[in-house]
């Protein structure tokens, strides 16, 4: 995903404050008005439409309004933008926990730090 760095940025920032995560997680169930979402929040509207904002300019949102009221849905595509980057670094980093594991139990007994020495003895003499 490097052709979409400022995207994810933008996705991912919004994703930081945890009011904006409860936002998504209500908006999971289905569209919603901004005054219930904003109705569990102790918040100003104006404090609330500034997340909203947020979650509309970085694509994980869209507003419509019909009438008075301005309804929000979730943007599918932030969804699929921030899980394409994160199975690249599952992908990644779960390729080299494998290697690792390979690397540690291809080596031998010995080189795994059990040594083969035996321990000094001391001379009971002095």
């Amino acid at each position: 995903m490097e052709q979409y760095p400022e995207r994810l940025n933008d996705i991912f920032q919004a994703l930081a404050d945890p009011t904006r995560r409860a936002v998504l997680g209500a908006l999971a169930k289905g569209p919603t008005s901004i005054s219930e979402l904003a109705a569990p929040f102790e918040m100003a509207l104006p404090s609330f439409m500034k997340h909203i904002h947020q979650l509309e300019a970085s694509g994980w949102i869209v507003t419509k309004k019909q009438g008075r009221v301005r309804t929000c849905s979730i943007e599918k595509k932030a969804l699929r933008a921030a899980d394409a980057w994160l199975a690249t670094q599952r992908a990644i980093w779960e390729g080299r926990a494998d290697r690792l594991e390979a690397f540690v139990t291809a080596r031998p007994a010995n080189a795994r730090g059990r040594s083969t020495r035996k321990p000094p003895t001391r001379n009971k003499d002095k």
